[in-house]
């Protein structure tokens, strides 16, 4: 056992075990790993830099993919070291030593990237009388669904001295503002109060699960203390966000991109007329999470809740949750669906592939990280025993689980998701979990897994809906006024917050600033996933429910990667994505499950 730094004792084998990459963080494999991405991309641009036969004939092209294909696999633009050294900044944000070898890294990448950048341009700019020739050819059936969005793309793609140039200048127009400003708030400690009725200096990721206990004080505590950190940093912030949306205008432009959310659209493989009717769908029932923080009002025994509030446990959480408990919980549902879940997730414990404790510089929140096929997966946590690190655990397995399944059966350049469902395989473990402990549970618990089965609900959907909408007004009010302050911003996010909350969740002062600390939206348009992953998932547990055997059918989902479009892997498996009736049905789900909890509810005397 090892303790941290909150002191908490931790079992042996909770961070990383980043040798799987390199040693150290001076390893010298380092420098020899670089040398053999640079080797390996030499040899690549000397064979096919110069040769155009492949743009012509589908062999050739075959010949060619089939290089490029097995260069994604073992070197990227940066191999191991971009990898590695992601991974240690995210361990520990403050580092100037490791904040300098990623920057390194990450200049090596670009240029790597700007060598290859030709093939890629080249294979989009094939002329559209051969596209349907290349497409058809039986050789080049394997690499069809990437051809099919190389063409897509290539109506918005400059030349390759062009997008040199966008590459080149990314850091410094977003990436450096992004990481400046999150890691400004993440080394920030504040003193709280504690529920042993004790003050103690926490961390910022701390701070973030605090305003969730189940003690007012505490989490009112928390929440000023979280409120004093943003407001510290949001004139920074503000510089921050319009140089990010400055950047993103210019981009647009010049790409000729006629709304700003096209991009992640075509990025995601998805059409916008089937986001757009996700957030006009969700947006038309924002009545829902109006009437469940109505409830939660009720039953916290409060006229309407704090800004703060809207996510804190209600009634008994089912428990203390250390992190073996948790894995053995998430396990035995893991293995009950399909026993490969469990095998991979026994692989990654083994292994070392999580980081599991919150720590002075560490990233908070969770995520599930991969790069390259042939690397291994690596997730990330800030457990702290609660239900909802349970359900972290089993969300960020199912990233995990995704990818493994998926570089099993695809090659390299089908590694991965498109974001537009990305979130689907996480949400689906998810809610089996949760499905295993209201097994368990008496009414009064019950009750209070399903207000929190509610609650992640609405913040996955609604929040990201409203989250979506805030974005669109951004970045249309910025190209507008061209400097938004960062009052104006608050406006903007508190008046989309609103149309979702309603009546019963006050916009508390400090509230309109909590889009400072909001990651994604620098991630411009990304949040709308986490609703259709959602909602898509649901569709596939109502399947597994009433048949077991169509585990099966999800595996070949979690299989496809980007194989092909969202629309037809979905639509094999009689998933009509594009239809904005399938959409509302989803959230019907939510409706009825927000009937049934108010009825537990007014049952067992909780509110009127």
């Amino acid at each position: 056992m090892v303790r941290s730094e909150s002191g908490k004792r931790h079992e042996k084998g909770s961070a990383w075990n980043l040798k799987l990459l390199f040693g150290s963080d001076t390893s010298p494999e380092i420098s020899a790993n670089r040398k053999k991405v640079s080797a390996a991309t030499r040899a690549f641009v000397g064979k096919w830099g110069n040769n155009g036969e492949y743009l012509r004939d589908p062999l050739v092209l075959r010949k060619a993919l089939d290089d490029y294909e097995k260069w994604s696999r073992s070197f990227g633009t940066d191999g191991n070291e971009g990898y590695y050294f992601w991974l240690r900044t995210n361990q520990d944000q403050n580092s100037p030593a490791l904040k300098a070898s990623f920057n390194k890294v990450e200049e090596f990448g670009r240029g790597i990237e700007n060598e290859m950048r030709f093939f890629y341009m080249r294979v989009c700019k094939i002329p559209l009388r051969l596209q349907k020739k290349f497409l058809e050819h039986p050789r080049l059936r394997k690499y069809r669904h990437f051809l099919e969005r190389a063409f897509a793309e290539a109506r918005y793609l400059m030349s390759e001295a062009e997008e040199k140039i966008i590459s080149m200048k990314a850091p410094t127009s977003h990436s450096n503002w992004v990481k400046m400003t999150s890691g400004f708030i993440v080394r920030e400690e504040r003193e709280v109060a504690l529920e042993d009725g004790s003050r103690s200096h926490k961390n910022f990721s701390e701070i973030l699960n605090l305003m969730n206990n189940s003690n007012r004080i505490v989490r009112d505590s928390a929440a000023r203390a979280f409120n004093d950190i943003i407001a510290k940093h949001a004139l920074t912030a503000e510089a921050e966000i319009n140089s990010v949306l400055s950047n993103k205008k210019a981009d647009d432009e010049l790409r000729n991109l006629p709304r700003p959310d096209l991009a992640r659209h075509i990025n995601d493989d998805i059409d916008s007329d089937v986001v757009d009717a996700l957030i006009k769908t969700v947006s038309g029932r924002f009545d829902i999470p109006a009437r469940f923080y109505q409830l939660k009002a009720g039953l916290l025994k409060v006229r309407r809740l704090k800004y703060h509030e809207r996510n804190v446990e209600y009634g008994m959480s089912g428990g203390n949750y250390p992190f073996h408990k948790a894995s053995d919980l998430v396990r035995h549902v893991f293995a009950g669906l399909d026993s490969e879940f469990a095998q991979i997730f026994d692989s990654f414990r083994k292994n070392g592939q999580f980081d599991v404790y919150p720590r002075k510089g560490k990233t908070s929140g969770a995520f599930c990280a991969h790069h390259l096929i042939s690397q291994p997966t690596y997730i990330l946590l800030n457990h702290t025993d609660s239900l909802n690190d349970v359900l972290t655990l089993a969300h960020e397995l199912g990233h995990g689980i995704n990818n493994e399944l998926i570089r099993k059966c695809q090659h390299s350049l089908y590694f991965g998701t498109p974001i537009s469902t990305a979130e689907v395989a996480s949400t689906f473990m998810e809610d089996f979990v949760l499905r295993e402990i209201l097994k368990e549970a008496d009414e009064e618990l019950r009750l209070a897994l399903m207000v929190k089965k509610l609650s992640d609900d609405v913040s996955t959907i609604f929040r990201q809906a409203a989250c979506y909408r805030f974005e669109q007004e951004l970045h249309s009010e910025f190209r507008s006024k061209g400097y938004l302050s960062v009052e104006e911003i608050g406006s903007i996010f508190r008046r989309n917050m609103a149309a979702y909350m309603g009546d019963a969740v006050e916009q508390s002062p400090g509230s309109e600033n909590w889009w400072i600390y909001w990651g994604h939206i620098r991630s411009f348009f990304y949040v709308y996933s986490y609703a259709s992953g959602l909602l898509i998932s649901k569709s596939l547990q109502s399947y597994v429910k009433k048949d077991p055997r169509f585990i099966n059918n999800v595996k070949v989902f979690l299989s496809a990667g980007l194989s092909d479009s969202p629309r037809n892997i979905f639509g094999r498996l009689g998933i009509d994505i594009a239809d904005a009736g399938f959409w509302a049905k989803g959230l019907d789900e939510v409706e009825e499950l927000l009937v049934e909890t108010t009825a537990l509810a007014r049952k067992l005397g909780k509110i009127k």
